[in-house]
């Protein structure tokens, strides 16, 4: 049983008790108009129980039932309230003056405040006071503030303030309980992203080590004098470094591989990431990846320049460089240029 099931059960016990003690008539010589009694049991008992289950207790269809603090429907308020008009005056009106002051008469003031104290529980503060007022005003007129007071009024006045701090503290847990998990799901993802960085920082240094382990032993096995050949392994080693530093979202294995074999044979290779790539899934930057790795198997330019591209429609521009003769000289000519259209 939930604990929402208790309360209610607890809530039905309650009222139920204090509805029963209107039934007991300990002087009835006193009661000119016990229809009065009985009708006020009659609207008080069914507004009561419908407040504690049935009001706000189920959600629209397929939508959750909310909690037990559920916000109440206008139509509930104006029962609420119309019971505590009705029930407060009509058990007084049914007694004579000598009778008012029975238990079986004052019993309204315990009810209509158990009333008041579901109704605060339900996030109605405004009409749970405007109750009380009710109560207030209707019993001190037929017994007198400081009688009403001595006979219940204080009580239920205690319940529903003791209602509204409690409702007050929940509301406060929960919305830290809220802000508790949000904090929780950002450390998380914190924590994933420095996990992925760290991941990403690994590779990078195994992939470093693997093109500049070799030439950096050999270097220090030959105390710095390197072959021609072992000089130009050096200069593809330092490229691929910095290939991995500003291009690395535009490299896989594919592309590395085509952009080595034009270094080898000659081409200057120059990657820059300038944003655009971001917010693209994997599948789009394989084939992204793949449209490079053809073009650079292609291509006879002697200078490559790789940029991605900002544009809403372009991903990455590749454009080639070849010497050539013009009038005034030697002068580098287009001889490439590729774009790579963003997915859609």
């Amino acid at each position: 049983m939930t604990v929402r099931a208790i309360l209610s059960v607890i809530g039905l016990a309650f009222t139920a008790y204090l509805a029963a003690r209107g039934l007991i008539w300990t002087s009835p010589e006193t009661v000119e108009r016990g229809w009065l009694i009985v009708a006020a049991l009659v609207l008080y008992l069914p507004v009561t129980w419908l407040w504690i289950f049935a009001i706000g207790a189920r959600g629209r269809r397929g939508q959750p039932a909310p909690t037990a603090g559920a916000r109440l429907p206008a139509w509930g308020v104006v029962l609420a309230l119309v019971v505590a008009i009705v029930v407060s005056n009509a058990t007084f009106l049914a007694v004579t003056e000598a009778g008012r002051t029975q238990p079986f008469v004052t019993w309204v003031i315990g009810g209509v405040g158990a009333l008041m104290t579901i109704v605060m529980v339900r996030r109605r503060p405004i009409v749970a006071w405007v109750g009380m007022l009710i109560l207030a005003v209707s019993t001190s007129f037929w017994l007198g503030p400081l009688q009403a007071l001595s006979l219940g009024l204080v009580g239920s006045i205690v319940w529903v303030t003791a209602a509204q701090l409690v409702t007050i503290a929940l509301d406060r847990a929960a919305r830290d309980a809220e802000r508790l998990a949000e904090l929780q799901q950002a450390a998380s993802a914190w924590q994933a992203s420095q996990s992925g960085r760290q991941r990403e920082r690994r590779l990078h240094v195994q992939r470093a080590l693997q093109a500049a382990g070799p030439i950096l032993a050999r270097t220090i096995e030959n105390g710095g004098n390197l072959r021609a050949a072992d000089k130009q392994a050096a200069r593809r080693a330092e490229a691929s470094l910095r290939d991995e530093l500003r291009g690395n979202r535009l490299l896989d294995d594919d592309v590395r591989a085509e952009i080595d074999a034009a270094r080898r044979r000659g081409s200057a290779v120059s990657l820059f990431d300038e944003g655009g790539l971001e917010g693209l899934g994997a599948a789009d930057l394989k084939g992204i990846r793949s449209e490079l790795a053809g073009i650079l198997r292609e291509s006879v330019s002697e200078r490559v320049i790789i940029r991605t591209s900002p544009h809403h429609e372009i991903a990455v521009t590749i454009v080639g460089r070849s010497s050539g003769e013009s009038a005034g000289g030697d002068d580098d000519q287009v001889d490439l240029w590729r774009e790579i259209r963003r997915p859609r």
